[in-house]
């Protein structure tokens, strides 16, 4: 399942450089989370590194884009191959 930033965010800019795959840009509002990018960290870390920097624990798992631990390495695999 990708990650999601609730409208919790207090746009700090700690999670966008953290991402290794690139999917956390700001959104007119907030910070947004690009399901077609995230991985959680999958293939790079054992935790998500936006949810462990997160000052306010505003990033979820998205219940609208769910996923297994093995698609998610699956998506990890394909994005590091490009």
């Amino acid at each position: 399942m990708s990650l999601m930033i609730t409208d919790e965010c207090i746009n700090c800019d700690v999670c966008e450089p953290e991402c290794p795959n690139s999917a956390i840009a700001q959104g007119d509002e907030i910070y947004e989370i690009d399901p077609n990018l995230c991985t959680e960290c999958v293939g790079h870390f054992d935790e998500p590194q936006c949810i462990e920097v997160c000052p306010v624990d505003c990033i979820l798992k998205d219940p609208d884009n769910p996923e297994s631990e093995e698609e998610l390495l699956v998506k990890y695999q394909k994005l590091t191959a490009e």
